[in-house]
């Protein structure tokens, strides 16, 4: 199991991505698209990236806006899978 990672070591990899906030023991960020039909598809995009790494995202699709959520919950908080999780998807749109 991978382990958790610090509040330093969270800030700093936060720093590397922009578009994405701390919120509790995740990192989220909210991606628009155009309608609902690029949001969806922009989803299907996310399950090949997210079954290769074993890591899976909580997704929210509200229309055209795409919330994603990443914390590894058997580690109970963030750990280095998610930032490097949350870099390939940032790659994606």
């Amino acid at each position: 199991m991978p382990g958790l990672l610090s509040t330093q070591e969270i800030q700093s990899q936060l720093a590397t991505l922009p578009d994405w906030t701390l919120n509790g023991k995740t990192i989220q960020t909210t991606l628009n698209f155009k309608n609902f039909i690029e949001a969806v598809e922009f989803v299907n995009r996310v399950v090949s990236p997210a079954e290769a790494a074993g890591h899976h995202p909580d997704l929210s699709i509200s229309y055209n806006r795409v919330t994603i959520s990443l914390s590894t919950h058997d580690a109970g908080g963030l750990t280095q899978k998610d930032f490097t999780m949350a870099k390939t998807l940032s790659t994606l749109t």
